[in-house]
């Protein structure tokens, strides 16, 4: 029988945060491009993330995310001076929570709610203020503490050495699959929030729960 869950961890990027909510700010400095940067950006920004790593060439996610951009708008042949830059940076700071966020939230208030992110911690304070999440979370870790990104196991060790939890009593929840399965792997209960109905990649690994929303995840945990 498995354990009471006593803690939920989530993913900010693309789980709670909207990271394409930055295409209005990139179609005013670039009309009609904005779907197109937000894209580029986000892979490259991933990818940067996963080479470092790779590499052991670790630099925390605002300055990965502005060489993601830099590249992004060189390859579209977009010009981005840095006026331009530190705006669509900003952006970044201030992203869009999915409409379901704090209903959810607030509906599983009584778990014990934590952020384990890829951003830096200046970056997660700016999102979760912005987002009016503040006072939500008993903690928002970074991978900053170390200096690794994920899928890399140190990064799913720190939810229950943080929390003092044992980690077959911690759910993980993300948006990306990828994120799921190195939080499996580590031996945390995980919930994918599919919002996009994608195929889960070949990576040998299940997540204990497919959901289309965090609305979604309310039910599966309370039920």
């Amino acid at each position: 029988m498995k354990k009471k869950l006593r803690a939920l961890v989530f993913d900010a990027y693309g789980t709670l945060f909207d990271v394409h909510s930055v295409i209005a700010t990139c179609d005013r400095h670039f009309p009609d491009q904005g779907a197109a940067l937000s894209k580029a950006w986000r892979a490259k920004q991933l990818e940067y993330t996963w080479l470092r790593s790779l590499m052991g060439r670790y630099e925390d996610f605002w300055k990965v995310t502005e060489a993601a951009l830099v590249f992004a708008c060189k390859s579209l042949h977009l010009d981005c001076p840095p006026a331009t830059r530190a705006r669509l940076m900003d952006a970044y700071l201030h992203l869009e929570p999915f409409p379901e966020v704090r209903q959810a939230l607030e509906a599983l208030s009584g778990c014990r709610l934590a952020i384990l992110s890829n951003g830096s911690p200046r970056m997660l304070k700016a999102a979760v203020e912005s987002a009016g999440l503040r006072g939500i979370f008993s903690r928002v870790l970074s991978v900053d503490a170390v200096k690794i990104y994920k899928p890399n196991p140190r990064v799913y060790r720190l939810a229950p050495q943080k929390l003092g939890v044992a980690k077959s009593a911690i759910g993980f929840v993300s948006a990306n699959f990828w994120d799921i399965a190195g939080a499996k792997s580590f031996g945390l209960r995980t919930y994918w929030i599919n919002r996009a109905h994608a195929p889960a990649d070949e990576l040998s690994l299940v997540t204990d729960a497919t959901i289309s929303s965090l609305t979604d995840l309310v039910a599966v945990v309370k039920g």
